[in-house]
């Protein structure tokens, strides 16, 4: 069975590497969103098993997509992703229904595949 998985990122060619890294470690990309709203409504239509979620969109930042996903009631991994290091201690990432805080440039050494797996 195949982890789907949908990237949010406003960078294009971020989620290129984000697509191709998921897919080397086994993981299938459904969807791509470059901001929260799309984000919203590319989990409902595709109802994924987790979302790769940059902090920085251009239309609201990532804790607050975070809790709207987590809102609609679907169990969803979210990994937040950025740039900056994570200002949030694990409390506060998990009361916005965030699994996981990974810099962006840790992403080539993290395992995606035991973050997104259901069974992690």
């Amino acid at each position: 069975m195949s982890v789907n998985v949908v990237v949010v990122d406003d960078d294009p060619g971020f989620r290129r590497i984000a697509r191709a890294l998921l897919a080397a470690r086994g993981l299938r990309v459904v969807a791509e969103s470059p901001d929260g709203a799309s984000a919203v409504a590319a989990v409902r239509e595709h109802r994924p098993d987790g979302v790769l979620l940059d902090l920085h969109l251009p239309d609201e930042d990532g804790l607050s997509v975070a809790r709207a996903l987590t809102r609609e009631g679907q169990p969803l991994r979210i990994v937040l992703t950025s740039t900056d290091p994570s200002a949030w201690s694990a409390e506060e990432l998990a009361g916005a229904g965030i699994l996981s805080f990974v810099a962006k440039d840790r992403l080539f050494d993290t395992d995606l595949k035991a973050l997104f797996s259901p069974t992690a």
